[in-house]
């Protein structure tokens, strides 16, 4: 089954040079010039991942992120030609999974999306052997639905708030590196000391659990080591 790929990008040269790149890795890819267009594909196919510029000339790339994460968990990945923090931070805040900042090379934006998919893959795909559940003070996570209740309500995960979510758990008592969570989720070598991307993360994860940063319940910090969620 080749992946469905939504890309938004009203540069025309860039949509049409990562659609290039990515057809001949046998992606099938809808590629839309403006947010319009790009909305009603997304209401109406079903997609594996998206690829969202920020700056469009009708409604911005974050709108959209917010759009998807209502119905849907494929992965997102933000495009922007700003160096400023603050609009990756937004991005991965409001729901997405991954941000690279133009220019950059379309070989690079191939493997993302291919460690995306991967990792969505690997987190999303229902066991077949028997029910697998992690449980934890009040915290139940199913990974063959994918679903994670606190206190018997519904968390609305991303797919990387669940698999940070479910590699803590799994390792509960030991302290996990942002560069091991970064590593065990994407599967890729992006890593760099100066990457936020686990931190806004897990920022958000707090906030979708209640978990003060000071008195943590959940995931606690272990500063210059990583986080970790205690036995």
């Amino acid at each position: 089954m080749n992946e469905k790929i939504l890309i938004v990008e009203d540069e025309c040269e860039i949509a049409d040079l990562i659609s290039l790149y990515l057809q001949n890795e046998n992606y099938t890819v809808y590629k839309f010039y403006n947010a319009k267009e790009a909305l009603e594909c997304i209401d109406n196919t079903s997609l594996d991942l998206a690829i969202l510029d920020v700056m469009l000339p009708d409604i911005n790339g974050f709108t959209i992120c917010k759009k998807i994460r209502k119905d849907h968990n494929y992965p997102i990945i933000m495009l922007t030609a700003k160096e400023e923090e603050i609009d990756k931070i937004t991005g991965l805040t409001l729901g997405a999974d991954d941000y690279m900042t133009k220019p950059f090379h379309p070989l690079e934006l191939v493997a993302r999306v291919k460690a995306q998919l991967r990792r969505y893959k690997k987190y999303n795909t229902p066991q077949e052997q028997e029910e697998q559940i992690i449980y934890h003070s009040g915290l139940v996570i199913n990974i063959s639905t994918h679903e994670c209740y606190l206190n018997e309500k519904l968390l609305s995960l991303t797919p990387t708030e669940f698999a940070i979510l479910r590699i803590l758990c799994e390792q509960k008592g030991n302290v996990v590196s942002a560069e091991s969570l970064f590593h065990q989720i994407w599967g890729d070598e992006y890593f760099s000391k100066s990457n936020n991307t686990i931190f806004v993360h897990i920022r958000h994860l707090r906030e979708k659990m209640n978990d003060s940063i000071d008195d943590p319940k959940y995931i606690k910090t272990v500063w210059g080591v990583g986080y970790k969620i205690e036995k």
